[in-house]
């Protein structure tokens, strides 16, 4: 049995989703699918998450999880939409995201009312024939977690390409020393793990990517490369968030996230 992942990314806002497939059962995995959304008339879209259902159709797919790394404040997520094709499906989340209601929109749906899983670190997903486990990855937001199934991780916004470092730490409930402690869990990891990052940018001109190593992560990341220690990425990462903008989507993104249509439509979507 190897498990075998595909990915699709969004230009606009340059994230990537997965499908994981363990093709002994013909069941699947979905991984932070993204809905369209345009800002100027406040409508989505599903062209993105239709990608996937393509897929899932081609190759004759069972979708037994759509899964979610945290609450993405850079897009919207298509798992609400997906959970009306794919009926069976049980969706899934960090438990923390209890933390980021409580912090951003304590009127917010109860996440048990909009999550089958609130994923503790350890707990175990099914997948198929394989057994996957939760790493809870808080720091970038208390509800992050990693997904590791075999040797393939994914990371959602803990990690990003070497080059490109960390997610950032500015958001309610973000803590940079908390995201240190939690991408050294997934440092100890064997150095063949395969990491699948939620984000990646194209610095430099160069082509977007979303795969590495444990072992080049060690070496090469700008952030956390050759055993930088804590403080050192603390400092650093209030810095570099100091300096950066808030997400394009960050307002309409967090209140759908949380709360679905009716948190789209208290911002005017």
């Amino acid at each position: 049995m190897s498990l075998l992942a595909t990915p699709f990314y969004d230009g606009n806002t340059g994230s990537f989703s997965y499908v994981l497939v363990e093709p002994d059962s013909g069941t699947c995995a979905v991984i932070d699918p993204v809905l369209d959304f345009c800002s100027d008339s406040g409508r989505t879209g599903t062209t993105q998450a239709d990608r996937i259902v393509e897929f899932v159709k081609a190759n004759e797919l069972i979708v037994e999880w759509l899964l979610e790394t945290h609450v993405h404040a850079d897009h919207l997520s298509a798992t609400p939409y997906l959970k009306t094709r794919f009926v069976c499906a049980q969706s899934g989340i960090g438990a923390g995201v209890r933390e980021v209601r409580s912090l951003i929109d304590p009127d917010a749906p109860d996440p048990e009312r909009r999550f089958d899983r609130l994923f503790e670190d350890g707990d175990r997903i099914g997948l198929g024939h394989a057994c996957g486990r939760v790493i809870a990855t808080p720091g970038h937001t208390p509800a992050c977690v990693s997904y590791r199934f075999e040797d393939l991780v994914f990371v959602g916004d803990a990690l990003f390409q070497p080059d490109f470092g960390s997610g950032r730490c500015d958001f309610p409930g973000g803590d940079a020393a908390m995201l240190y402690q939690s991408v050294q869990k997934l440092l100890s990891l064997p150095e063949r793990t395969r990491l699948f990052t939620g984000h990646d940018y194209g610095p430099c001109g160069r082509p977007v990517s979303y795969l590495s190593t444990v072992a080049e992560q060690r070496r090469a990341n700008v952030h956390f490369g050759n055993g930088a220690g804590e403080d050192c990425f603390v400092k650093m990462r209030a810095a570099r968030d100091a300096d950066l903008a808030p997400p394009a989507l960050l307002v309409p993104a967090v209140s759908y996230n949380l709360a679905g249509e009716a948190g789209l439509a208290a911002v005017g979507g």
